[in-house]
């Protein structure tokens, strides 16, 4: 049990308060009182709003259930079906047209478009190497991964695989960067010259064809050993060596190229990560801090060796003309906080009940950051004196509205100028996106990002319309009209409201880290879809995808968009993705509750047994696949609605689910730690993961973190 001690009325955690006390509030001019008063003042008048919004979410609920099943078994009568969603104001009228006004932003959300890491940051090692990815070895993540066709073999290094390295990213080089003349295949040598770039190109002298994007260089007393170029606010920086390795083989004696890659990362406190107590959330919150103040570091072992890892330090290069340049060696990091729904027992209340998780997270994420503004010396984190909170799971404009006025009293609190805080509006409930405009204009001093998430928007589509009908296989929902109109919208609405140079539209996460080369192939749609951010699996996937920013000038194509106008309509947002006159086989249908029930247990029996919030799981097929709550949500409701209407049977869910228990048992069997579902099927994971299909239809908005949180408190005893 949760040791506690009273601190303003409340009931508090005992080594979350120690952290608070003795930690977060050192040298960040909040003293103890101010902070446990302004939580419990903050707890008394805004807990019952919260209260509010969460029982008008169940209410419109329970309205569109009672529509469905009120014409159940009638074909489905789209317009009847929109005026009712007007007439209950589920579907709100949009106002006038307005601009967002926020003020004192970073260029990495505002002018540079790139990859953008997610990453759970209750873990310390994978926090770090995000926040590092903001450079990437194009030349390692080319050899090491399939993005060239293949993978290499054997151990050692293969000189035929490295040429096809070369060659590969002399094509980029030339695509990026093209010379005046030639190819970046024929250069033999550099030297700059009264702040230009010259360049030796077989006995001849040669220069970029767009001499601007040379930015920056390094010299020693004899020569040149780095070289900057800038393409759509995107830099590459080509490290020239000719004793390394690489260098001595390369007639221009490029030893390394180095992408300006993870230009953001979001550190995850919610849907990747699994803190259900205060242990938990103290972690999290202390990791936080740490990127904040800038002395976070991790001990890692690899490869037999030990190091410890920290945060990277900025780096002073020369102008052409010889001036200092400064270079960021960090990701921007912005923080994504809960929810409205949850509620924490890290802290009790007066009546001993747990208060909302999302005010938690509001205040103490904040106070956090206020380091990073604090500091007067070293690398901050936003130059631009402002802090970044993506806010998930809200459910119209009254609930980003409520955020708003959370980071108020927050700001209030710590003694901040009202709007430092910065929104992210994440645009993964249908609500939010049929009233995206009238969410924006509700937070208009404060947006600095929105984005979509096909699975927890997909999650909330099935959810709201559960009571509609069966849904069609997950597979062919990418292909369902609202989704197409759902992208396109958001895109639409970000450019109308004035994102455009002030904030990140942005795409979401590529799942499949091993397969580069499909995300090669298929990912530049997003730049091309005019999002200046994207979310990508790692710092290998972030090096490669940001060869695509080189591609595509995002702001010249959402100036291109704009002028097109709106695209996307709500009757084709509204479009319920219902299985029309169905004939699946047995084999189909199997096929089906197979690939949902795997990648359910396999992504459940960790968070439940060993608190991971978020890993590369095996799917069905082997193939590793990025698994958050997310994942989770689209596929337990999938298979509750399969259930609802009769299209499989409870004995054929259970079945399916013992049978794929075993299969992740397998796929988990060299880990010393797991714990085998099979083949009693009676511990909490297994019985966590039947139901969230069996009560998934009676879950708030199909979330599963009531059910994952009540499993895994369970299995820690708090």
């Amino acid at each position: 049990m949760q040791e506690r001690i009273q601190r303003a009325g409340l009931m508090v955690d005992a080594e979350f308060a120690a952290f608070i006390e003795t930690e977060a509030l050192s040298a960040s001019g909040v003293s103890s009182a101010d902070f446990w008063n302004g939580l419990a003042g903050m707890l008394t008048d805004l807990t019952p709003r919260n209260r509010e919004l969460l029982a008008q979410r169940e209410s419109l609920q329970q309205q569109i259930d009672a529509w469905h099943l009120d014409r159940k078994g009638q074909v489905h009568d789209a317009v009847a079906y929109r005026a009712f969603l007007e007439q209950n104001s589920y579907l709100l009228p949009e106002g006038p047209d307005f601009t967002i006004e926020t003020s004192n932003i970073d260029p990495e959300i505002s002018t540079i478009a790139g990859p953008q890491l997610v990453v759970p940051v209750t873990n310390a090692r994978y926090a770090l190497n995000a926040a590092n990815a903001r450079w990437g070895n194009l030349y390692d993540a080319l050899y090491g991964t399939d993005a060239l066709g293949d993978l290499p073999k054997g151990k050692g290094f293969d000189p035929e695989r490295g040429r096809r390295v070369v060659a590969w990213a002399r094509d980029f080089l030339d695509m990026s960067a093209p010379l005046a003349q030639g190819s970046w295949s024929d250069i033999s040598g550099w030297s700059v010259i009264g702040g230009h770039l010259n360049i030796q190109l077989d006995g001849k002298s040669t220069a970029l064809k767009h001499p601007n994007q040379f930015v920056a260089y390094d010299k020693n007393d004899t020569e040149v050993f780095e070289i900057i170029l800038q393409t759509n606010n995107l830099r590459v920086g080509l490290i020239i060596d000719r004793d390394s390795v690489i260098g001595k083989t390369d007639k221009a004696g490029i030893a390394e190229i180095w992408l300006e890659a993870a230009i953001s990362v979001i550190m995850d406190c919610e849907d990747s990560v699994a803190t259900v107590d205060g242990a938990d959330k103290t972690q999290a919150y202390r990791n936080w801090l740490g990127l904040m103040k800038g002395d976070l570091t991790e001990t890692v072992s690899k490869a037999g060796e030990t190091f410890t890892r920290e945060l990277a330090p900025d780096y002073l290069k020369l102008t052409p003309d010889g001036a200092q340049y400064h270079v960021k060696g960090r990701a921007l990091m912005l923080i994504r906080n809960v929810g409205h729904l949850m509620t924490t027992p890290t802290i009790l209340d007066a009546t001993g009940q747990e208060i909302p998780e999302g005010l938690l997270d509001a205040l103490v994420t904040v106070l956090c950051a206020k380091h990073d503004l604090n500091k007067t010396t070293g690398p901050r984190n936003s130059e631009a004196g402002s802090i970044y909170i993506v806010k998930p799971k809200m459910h119209g404009p009254a609930e980003v509205a409520f955020t708003d006025a959370i980071f108020t009293r927050v700001e209030q609190i710590l003694g901040l100028p009202q709007y430092t805080v910065k929104l992210g509006i994440m645009d993964e409930e249908r609500r939010t996106t049929l009233n995206l405009k009238e969410c924006i204009r509700a937070a208009k001093h404060r947006v600095a990002f929105i984005n979509t998430g096909f699975i927890d928007r997909t999650g909330d589509e099935i959810h709201t319309s559960m009571q509609a009908g069966a849904m069609r296989r997950k597979g062919d929902m990418k292909a369902a009209k609202w989704i197409a109109a759902y992208e396109e919208n958001n895109v639409d609405v970000g450019l109308a409201c004035g994102l455009k140079g002030k904030a990140q539209i942005g795409k979401g996460m590529w799942a499949m880290p091993d397969l580069m080369q499909a995300m090669l192939d298929a990912k530049i749609a997003h730049p091309m879809a005019g999002a200046n951010c994207a979310w990508v699996p790692s710092p290998t996937a972030a090096t490669l995808h940001a060869t695509h920013y080189h591609k595509i000038n995002v702001a010249a194509r959402q100036t291109e968009i704009a002028k097109g106008g709106r695209r996307a309509n709500h009757d084709d947002i509204l479009t319920i993705p219902l299985a029309q006159g169905h004939n699946w086989s047995e084999t189909e249908i199997t096929a089906e509750l197979e690939n949902n029930a795997q990648g359910i247990l396999g992504y459940v029996v960790r968070w439940v047994d060993q608190g991971v919030g978020c890993s590369k799981v095996p799917d069905i097929n082997n193939i590793g696949l990025m698994e958050d709550r997310a994942t989770c949500r689209i596929s337990s409701q999938h298979m509750a609605n399969w259930l609802l209407h009769g299209v499989v049977s409870r004995e054929q869910v259970m079945s399916v689910m013992r049978r794929m228990a075993v299969v992740v048992d397998g796929q988990n069997a060299g880990d010393p730690e797991y714990t085998p579902m099979a083949p009693n099927y009676h511990g909490a994971a297994f019985k966590a993961a039947c139901d969230l299909v069996f009560a998934g239809a009676a879950q708030p908005s199909g979330y599963t973190e009531p059910i994952l949180h009540k499993a895994r408190r369970r299995v820690k005893g708090t």
